[in-house]
Protein backbone atom coordinates (compact mmCIF):
# COMPACT_ATOMS: atom_id res chain seq x y z
CA UNK A 1 0.00 0.00 0.00
CA UNK A 2 1.15 3.81 -0.82
CA UNK A 3 1.41 6.46 2.03
CA UNK A 4 -1.83 5.82 4.23
CA UNK A 5 -3.73 9.16 3.75
CA UNK A 6 -7.42 8.32 5.38
CA UNK A 7 -7.73 5.75 8.16
CA UNK A 8 -9.87 4.79 11.53
CA UNK A 9 -9.40 2.82 14.36
CA UNK A 10 -11.32 0.84 16.53
CA UNK A 11 -14.76 2.52 15.63
CA UNK A 12 -17.90 1.54 17.80
CA UNK A 13 -21.16 2.61 17.37
CA UNK A 14 -24.53 0.96 19.01
CA UNK A 15 -27.96 2.14 17.65
CA UNK A 16 -31.01 1.22 20.50
CA UNK A 17 -28.65 -0.59 22.85
CA UNK A 18 -27.59 -3.08 19.79
CA UNK A 19 -23.75 -2.92 19.00
CA UNK A 20 -23.90 -2.10 14.81
CA UNK A 21 -20.44 -1.45 14.50
CA UNK A 22 -17.71 -3.11 16.24
CA UNK A 23 -13.62 -2.42 16.55
CA UNK A 24 -13.96 -1.33 12.40
CA UNK A 25 -10.60 -0.20 11.42
CA UNK A 26 -9.63 0.51 7.93
CA UNK A 27 -6.71 2.35 6.12
CA UNK A 28 -6.78 4.02 2.51
CA UNK A 29 -3.62 4.72 0.51
CA UNK A 30 -2.41 7.45 -1.58
CA UNK A 31 -4.29 7.56 -4.40
CA UNK A 32 -6.36 4.22 -3.89
CA UNK A 33 -10.17 3.32 -5.01
CA UNK A 34 -11.14 1.15 -2.18
CA UNK A 35 -14.83 0.16 -2.15
CA UNK A 36 -16.92 -1.08 0.36
CA UNK A 37 -19.17 -4.24 0.24
CA UNK A 38 -21.32 -5.68 2.49
CA UNK A 39 -25.34 -6.56 2.74
CA UNK A 40 -27.93 -3.93 3.51
CA UNK A 41 -28.17 -2.58 7.08
CA UNK A 42 -24.82 -4.00 8.11
CA UNK A 43 -23.97 -0.12 8.85
CA UNK A 44 -21.82 1.13 5.79
CA UNK A 45 -23.94 4.56 5.33
CA UNK A 46 -23.25 4.80 9.32
CA UNK A 47 -19.88 4.16 9.19
CA UNK A 48 -19.61 6.94 6.33
CA UNK A 49 -21.33 9.54 8.63
CA UNK A 50 -18.10 8.56 10.88
CA UNK A 51 -15.48 8.91 8.51
CA UNK A 52 -17.08 12.35 7.26
CA UNK A 53 -17.22 13.81 10.69
CA UNK A 54 -20.99 14.41 10.90
CA UNK A 55 -21.53 11.31 13.28
CA UNK A 56 -19.88 10.78 16.28
CA UNK A 57 -18.63 6.83 17.29
CA UNK A 58 -18.73 5.54 20.91
CA UNK A 59 -15.11 4.61 20.37
CA UNK A 60 -12.25 5.22 18.18
CA UNK A 61 -10.73 7.61 15.61
CA UNK A 62 -10.91 8.62 12.41
CA UNK A 63 -7.52 10.05 11.02
CA UNK A 64 -6.32 12.39 8.06
CA UNK A 65 -2.45 12.56 7.43
CA UNK A 66 -2.49 10.97 10.65
CA UNK A 67 -4.40 14.03 12.20
CA UNK A 68 -7.19 12.99 14.30
CA UNK A 69 -10.40 14.51 12.37
CA UNK A 70 -13.05 12.60 15.08
CA UNK A 71 -16.91 14.42 14.78
CA UNK A 72 -14.82 17.34 12.42
CA UNK A 73 -17.13 17.79 9.30
CA UNK A 74 -15.32 19.62 6.32
CA UNK A 75 -12.25 17.64 6.10
CA UNK A 76 -13.40 14.71 3.70
CA UNK A 77 -15.63 15.36 0.93
CA UNK A 78 -18.41 13.11 0.94
CA UNK A 79 -20.86 12.43 -1.76
CA UNK A 80 -24.25 10.77 -1.27
CA UNK A 81 -26.34 8.63 -3.76
CA UNK A 82 -28.48 11.84 -4.52
CA UNK A 83 -26.11 14.45 -6.37
CA UNK A 84 -27.96 17.12 -3.71
CA UNK A 85 -27.19 20.12 -6.07
CA UNK A 86 -29.41 23.23 -5.06
CA UNK A 87 -31.60 23.26 -7.98
CA UNK A 88 -31.65 27.22 -7.83
CA UNK A 89 -28.20 28.02 -7.83
CA UNK A 90 -25.96 27.65 -11.03
CA UNK A 91 -23.48 24.56 -11.80
CA UNK A 92 -20.53 27.20 -11.03
CA UNK A 93 -22.08 28.04 -7.27
CA UNK A 94 -22.92 24.63 -6.64
CA UNK A 95 -19.51 23.54 -7.21
CA UNK A 96 -18.10 26.30 -5.05
CA UNK A 97 -20.42 26.23 -2.43
CA UNK A 98 -17.85 24.30 -0.12
CA UNK A 99 -15.08 26.97 -0.47
CA UNK A 100 -17.68 30.06 0.45
CA UNK A 101 -18.61 27.60 3.60
CA UNK A 102 -14.79 27.67 4.37
CA UNK A 103 -14.51 30.95 4.26
CA UNK A 104 -13.22 31.94 0.96
CA UNK A 105 -14.46 35.15 -0.97
CA UNK A 106 -17.31 34.18 -3.49
CA UNK A 107 -15.35 35.54 -6.64
CA UNK A 108 -12.36 33.56 -5.50
CA UNK A 109 -14.07 30.53 -4.55
CA UNK A 110 -16.24 30.66 -7.75
CA UNK A 111 -13.10 31.59 -9.61
CA UNK A 112 -11.33 28.49 -8.56
CA UNK A 113 -13.95 25.84 -9.04
CA UNK A 114 -14.48 27.43 -12.64
CA UNK A 115 -10.84 26.55 -12.79
CA UNK A 116 -11.37 22.47 -12.79
CA UNK A 117 -14.97 22.51 -14.99
CA UNK A 118 -13.03 21.15 -17.94
CA UNK A 119 -10.39 18.37 -16.18
CA UNK A 120 -14.48 17.36 -14.51
CA UNK A 121 -15.92 17.89 -18.21
CA UNK A 122 -18.25 20.46 -17.33
CA UNK A 123 -16.96 23.02 -19.79
CA UNK A 124 -19.64 25.39 -20.47
CA UNK A 125 -21.93 24.58 -17.85
CA UNK A 126 -20.61 27.13 -15.39
CA UNK A 127 -23.94 29.39 -16.08
CA UNK A 128 -26.49 26.43 -16.38
CA UNK A 129 -28.24 25.05 -13.34
CA UNK A 130 -28.78 21.37 -12.25
CA UNK A 131 -32.16 20.77 -14.22
CA UNK A 132 -30.34 21.84 -17.78
CA UNK A 133 -27.79 19.21 -16.75
CA UNK A 134 -28.08 14.97 -17.69
CA UNK A 135 -27.86 12.65 -15.00
CA UNK A 136 -24.28 12.18 -16.10
CA UNK A 137 -23.07 15.53 -15.62
CA UNK A 138 -24.66 16.23 -12.87
CA UNK A 139 -23.07 13.44 -11.08
CA UNK A 140 -19.49 15.18 -12.38
CA UNK A 141 -20.74 18.62 -10.92
CA UNK A 142 -21.59 16.87 -7.52
CA UNK A 143 -18.10 14.84 -7.77
CA UNK A 144 -16.72 18.57 -8.58
CA UNK A 145 -17.99 19.63 -5.20
CA UNK A 146 -17.20 16.76 -3.44
CA UNK A 147 -13.34 17.44 -4.62
CA UNK A 148 -13.35 20.78 -3.65
CA UNK A 149 -14.82 20.05 0.14
CA UNK A 150 -11.67 17.96 0.51
CA UNK A 151 -8.85 17.60 -1.84
CA UNK A 152 -6.92 14.57 -0.16
CA UNK A 153 -10.03 12.09 0.54
CA UNK A 154 -14.04 11.58 -0.77
CA UNK A 155 -16.23 9.47 0.47
CA UNK A 156 -18.79 8.22 -2.26
CA UNK A 157 -22.09 6.58 -1.30
CA UNK A 158 -23.20 4.91 -4.21
CA UNK A 159 -22.83 7.63 -6.51
CA UNK A 160 -23.73 6.10 -9.90
CA UNK A 161 -26.67 3.43 -8.99
CA UNK A 162 -29.45 5.92 -10.25
CA UNK A 163 -27.52 6.51 -13.42
CA UNK A 164 -28.82 4.01 -16.92
CA UNK A 165 -26.10 1.38 -17.52
CA UNK A 166 -24.15 2.79 -20.63
CA UNK A 167 -24.10 6.41 -18.17
CA UNK A 168 -22.72 4.59 -15.17
CA UNK A 169 -20.06 2.68 -16.94
CA UNK A 170 -18.59 5.68 -18.69
CA UNK A 171 -18.92 7.39 -15.36
CA UNK A 172 -16.78 5.02 -13.66
CA UNK A 173 -13.81 4.72 -16.71
CA UNK A 174 -14.08 8.42 -16.31
CA UNK A 175 -14.00 8.20 -12.47
CA UNK A 176 -10.90 5.93 -12.37
CA UNK A 177 -8.99 8.31 -14.98
CA UNK A 178 -10.04 11.67 -13.22
CA UNK A 179 -8.91 9.82 -10.03
CA UNK A 180 -5.11 9.59 -10.88
CA UNK A 181 -4.84 12.85 -12.44
CA UNK A 182 -6.33 15.17 -9.42
CA UNK A 183 -4.41 12.44 -6.37
CA UNK A 184 -7.69 11.72 -5.06
CA UNK A 185 -8.08 8.92 -2.36
CA UNK A 186 -11.51 7.24 -2.29
CA UNK A 187 -14.15 5.02 -0.55
CA UNK A 188 -16.81 3.84 -2.63
CA UNK A 189 -20.09 2.44 -1.17
CA UNK A 190 -21.17 0.06 -3.77
CA UNK A 191 -23.65 -3.02 -3.94
CA UNK A 192 -22.69 -3.77 -7.68
CA UNK A 193 -19.76 -6.30 -7.53
CA UNK A 194 -18.90 -5.60 -10.74
CA UNK A 195 -18.48 -2.07 -10.40
CA UNK A 196 -16.38 -2.41 -7.08
CA UNK A 197 -14.15 -5.08 -9.23
CA UNK A 198 -13.78 -2.79 -12.36
CA UNK A 199 -12.79 0.25 -10.79
CA UNK A 200 -10.96 -0.72 -7.08
CA UNK A 201 -7.65 -1.84 -6.27
CA UNK A 202 -9.14 -2.89 -2.98
CA UNK A 203 -12.20 -4.24 -2.07
CA UNK A 204 -13.34 -4.60 1.83
CA UNK A 205 -16.28 -6.55 3.07
CA UNK A 206 -18.27 -6.02 6.21
CA UNK A 207 -20.13 -8.68 8.10
CA UNK A 208 -22.25 -8.26 10.68
CA UNK A 209 -24.21 -7.30 12.87
CA UNK A 210 -22.05 -6.46 14.95
CA UNK A 211 -20.25 -5.41 11.87
CA UNK A 212 -16.41 -5.45 11.07
CA UNK A 213 -14.55 -5.39 7.90
CA UNK A 214 -14.51 -9.15 7.39
CA UNK A 215 -12.17 -9.29 4.27
CA UNK A 216 -9.92 -6.90 2.35
CA UNK A 217 -9.38 -8.28 -1.02
CA UNK A 218 -6.14 -6.91 -3.21
CA UNK A 219 -7.68 -6.69 -6.84
CA UNK A 220 -4.28 -7.55 -9.13
CA UNK A 221 -5.12 -4.54 -11.88
CA UNK A 222 -1.50 -4.15 -13.50
CA UNK A 223 -2.32 -1.01 -14.38
CA UNK A 224 -5.42 -2.05 -16.91
CA UNK A 225 -8.01 0.01 -17.77
CA UNK A 226 -11.85 -1.29 -16.26
CA UNK A 227 -12.31 -2.29 -19.85
CA UNK A 228 -9.56 -4.20 -20.40
CA UNK A 229 -9.27 -5.12 -16.78
CA UNK A 230 -13.49 -6.92 -16.76
CA UNK A 231 -12.34 -9.52 -20.04
CA UNK A 232 -9.41 -11.31 -17.76
CA UNK A 233 -9.67 -14.12 -15.54
CA UNK A 234 -8.42 -12.19 -12.54
CA UNK A 235 -12.01 -10.17 -13.17
CA UNK A 236 -13.84 -13.20 -12.62
CA UNK A 237 -11.92 -14.85 -9.98
CA UNK A 238 -12.44 -11.96 -7.82
CA UNK A 239 -15.74 -11.24 -8.75
CA UNK A 240 -16.69 -15.24 -7.45
CA UNK A 241 -14.32 -14.82 -4.33
CA UNK A 242 -16.41 -11.50 -3.84
CA UNK A 243 -20.02 -13.41 -4.40
CA UNK A 244 -19.00 -16.17 -2.06
CA UNK A 245 -18.18 -13.39 0.74
CA UNK A 246 -21.12 -11.10 0.37
CA UNK A 247 -23.97 -13.90 0.75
Amino acid sequence: MNTVIFSCENICKSYDGQLLLQDVSLEIGQNEIVSLLGKSGVGKSTLFNILSGVMRPEAGQVLLEGQDITGKPGHIGYMQQRDLLFEYKTVLKNAALPLVIQGEKKNAAYEKAASHFARFGLEGCEHKYPCQLSGGMRQRAALLRTYLTGHKAALLDEPFSALDALTKRKLQDWYTDIHKSIGMTTLFITHDVDEAVRISDRILIMEGPPSVIGADITVPRHGASPQDFELTREFLEIKQEVYSLCT
